[in-house]
């Protein structure tokens, strides 16, 4: 597992934003900033979370690209309700588009240690959510602030997340009308999918773009040709249980910063739908802009506050899950 260091400074500030956190009564329908204030006796939700996701980051900085994932799936099938969190044979969980996804583990963590400080107080989907940010936050990415206050589904069905996940070869108009169909535009479209500027890539997903795109028995024509030979050297013809880089910019590969947008706009996306958004007319002033400025920090927390409002439960909708794999 690939240890890092975080930054003692960084690290600081995130530690004063938790306990200044005095922000009740801040609504985004029906979400607040600080919504668990004062309602988990004298312990600070958000601060339990990030303790808890640091220690693992510390020794596994692959989570973040895991929780990135971990939120998007969950949100994108019947909203931000945990439904992928739910053990069963045919569960989300169960779909061949939710294998890897993870860390499960990581959110029972979190989940034990909230019920034994404030029984049935903290939901998964804030789990996921907050979790998340601080993962972020860890990686480089600038801290936001999350709203709390949504409630656990109790549905949770594979079809649904086959019938709902975009796959990696959909075209840049499909995916927009995908998000867009969750109240996400397409600025958040290409920022959501900076989320690949770390974490890795299966070599299944890429084996017909580098040997045989679209039946040529050739590689993808819009990949950089450097690129071609360097993953073709990690994943053969004949398959590998391998990984690449989502992010193929040196450095950059656990961070979340705008390496993603500088390494698409050279030919060198993994995933055909990340190489599309650099070609596409929809996205490529998008990307260019993201590549050039310093706008994906600051832009990247509003989507993932967006992406978090997407099918909300609250109120009576759903339920405070006492385990985060089984319904109440």
């Amino acid at each position: 597992m690939a240890r890092v260091r975080t930054n003692s400074s960084s690290t600081a500030a995130v530690a004063v934003a938790l306990l200044m956190m005095t922000l009740v009564g801040q609504t985004y329908g029906q979400l607040q900033l600080g919504f668990y204030i004062g309602k988990c006796r004298s312990n600070n939700v958000e601060k339990v979370i990030f303790d808890i996701v640091e220690e693992a980051f510390r020794s596994d900085n692959r989570i973040v690209a895991s929780l990135l994932r971990l939120q998007f799936h969950d949100c994108f099938v019947r909203g931000c309700d945990a439904s992928i969190l739910l053990d069963g044979s045919n569960t989300e969980k169960a779909a061949g588009a939710n294998t890897g996804v993870g860390p499960f583990d990581l959110i029972d963590r979190c989940k034990t240690s909230l019920e034994q400080k404030c029984p049935g107080v903290v939901s998964c989907a804030d789990i996921i959510v907050i979790a998340t940010r601080v993962a972020v936050s860890l990686a480089g990415g600038r801290w936001y602030r999350v709203e709390v206050g949504r409630r656990d589904g109790v549905i949770s069905r594979a079809e649904d997340a086959q019938s709902n996940l975009p796959g990696p070869t959909i075209s840049v108009p499909g995916a927009v009308d995908v998000f867009a169909r969750r109240g996400l535009n397409t600025n958040d479209f290409v920022l959501l999918l900076g989320a690949h500027t770390t974490g890795r890539i299966h070599c299944s997903f890429m084996l017909e773009r580098l040997y045989n795109f679209q039946g040529s028995g050739s590689a993808d024509p819009t990949m950089n040709p450097s690129t071609v030979s360097s993953l073709r050297n990690t994943c053969p013809r004949s398959g590998s249980n391998n990984f690449v880089f989502a992010d193929q910019t040196p450095g950059s590969e656990f961070k979340v910063d705008k390496g993603f947008f500088l390494a698409i706009r050279q030919g060198k996306g993994t995933l055909q739908i990340d190489q599309q958004i650099a070609l596409h007319p929809l996205t490529s002033g998008i990307v260019r802009r993201l590549a050039t400025t310093g706008d994906f920090a600051f832009q990247f927390p509003g989507a993932m506050v967006k992406l978090g409002r997407v099918g909300v439960l609250t109120g009576s909708q759903g339920q405070i899950r006492r385990n985060c794999r089984r319904a109440n």
